[in-house]
Order: structure tokens, then C-alpha cells, then sequence
């Protein structure tokens, strides 16, 4: 059975969210860190620093996620009720 639209459809929303959520996150870094450099021990740049590295690796862990869970649905012969669960996840993980 191929992927259903709908879960194509998902995916790709999900795709492209990470990318510009990586995108912002990956621009503020560049911001903080130029003001890292000025100010070295400023307690609330740090925080931004480490919340915009937690982004990051949030984005990269549901890109592996939607991957996995998209080759686990792609063999012709996975039966519909795991399909409908990965739907149900990638959904979720959509928000």
C-alpha cells in the first residue's frame, strides 16, 4: 500500500516547519553569539544560547522521527492499522 495522500501531506508540513523553525533558530544563534563575544557572562544571552541549541536539536530529533516513521509505513505490505497510527503520530507531532 503507498503512503495515503493525506500522510504525504503531513509530512510534508511537518518538513517544512522544521526547516524554518532550524532557519530562525540557527539566525539567532548567529545574533547571540556576535553578542556572546561583546558580553561574555551575561546570564540571559546564555539562556537564549542554550534555548536556541535545544531548537536545534528538538528540530533534528522530529526530522529522524518523521523519517523513521515514514520508512516504517513505505513496504507495500504494512497493514493499515499502522499506518493510521503513524498518521495519528506524525499529527501529533504536527501539532
Amino acid at each position: 500500500m503507498a503512503i495515503p495522500e493525506k500522510i504525504e501531506s503531513i509530512v510534508e508540513r511537518i518538513t517544512q516547519e522544521l526547516e524554518n523553525t532550524d532557519q530562525a533558530a540557527t539566525q539567532g544563534l548567529t545574533v547571540v553569539r556576535a553578542l556572546l563575544s561583546q558580553f561574555v557572562n551575561n546570564a540571559i544571552l546564555i539562556q537564549y544560547f542554550a534555548y536556541l541549541n535545544a531548537v536545534i536539536v528538538f528540530v533534528q530529533t522530529s526530522q529522524r522521527q518523521t523519517q523513521t516513521t515514514v520508512e516504517a509505513i513505505s513496504p507495500a505490505d504494512v497493514p493499515p492499522e499502522i499506518i493510521e497510527e503513524a498518521g495519528e503520530d506524525l499529527g501529533s507531532l504536527l501539532g
